[in-house]
């Protein structure tokens, strides 16, 4: 069978079901958006401001975030502050247009965190 003619290899679409799936909340995509837009590491205080949702709630879709790798953590004594993680950002078009059957330029391969 013609590999461009049948589906994503088992390994490639449960990366790309991962990256759907955290982007599947709209809290998770108002992060995203807000890490992206202000090209600066943000502590949670500042996220929770930002996105009007309790700590604990922003705590937890960092966490979901940052298993998929859109979101990098740095710390600094005992505060964190997270980033988002431009490779993996500027895979998930790409891995969109996979999915869909359209050309890409070059397989996307998202560094392993701390790679950036």
């Amino acid at each position: 069978m013609n590999e461009e003619k049948g589906p994503l290899d088992r390994r490639t679409a449960t990366e790309y079901a991962s990256w759907f799936k955290a982007l599947a909340d709209p809290t998770r995509i108002q992060i995203v958006s807000l890490l992206a837009r202000q090209g600066r590491p943000m502590n949670v205080g500042e996220i929770v401001e930002a996105v009007h949702v309790g700590q604990s709630t922003v705590s937890a879709h960092l966490k979901v975030l940052s298993d998929v790798r859109f979101v990098l953590v740095d710390q600094h004594g005992t505060a964190r502050y997270y980033r988002i993680n431009q490779a993996c950002v500027q895979c998930f078009p790409t891995a969109a247009d996979l999915i869909m059957g359209l050309p890409a330029p070059a397989a996307p391969t998202c560094p392993p965190e701390g790679d950036t």
